[in-house]
């Protein structure tokens, strides 16, 4: 991949697009967002109150089957990071630092 290590694509676009429908209420700072990482990999971030109190667990089993349901399945298995976090865990979110200023990757 160039340089550019958040590339949007048609793919990671639907994505967005799919989530902003179903978790409408996401902070205007942070909509749910998708990029291409790399030609094996795309990444998705979808931030809400929904998952507050929720474990990973049940925060990805209100994501993942919109994801799998909605999605061409070479797509859905290029999916290889999805950050669920609540606002409150966003600023705190090590992942999510890997998420805005994501290290080269090699492909």
């Amino acid at each position: 991949m160039a340089k550019n290590q958040k590339q949007k694509t048609a793919e990671t676009k639907k994505i967005e697009a799919l989530l902003r429908k179903h978790f409408p209420d996401y902070p205007d700072d942070f909509p749910p967002q998708s990029y291409r990482y790399n030609s094996a990999s795309i990444r998705v971030r979808v931030v809400s109150s929904e998952f507050a109190g929720k474990d990973r667990v049940e925060r990805s089993e209100l994501v993942y089957p919109i994801l799998e349901k909605n999605l061409p399945e070479e797509t859905w298995q290029d999916i290889t990071m999805i950050l669920l976090l609540t606002p409150d865990e966003v600023d705190e979110s090590l992942t999510n630092f890997e998420f805005e200023k994501p290290t080269p990757s090699s492909l």
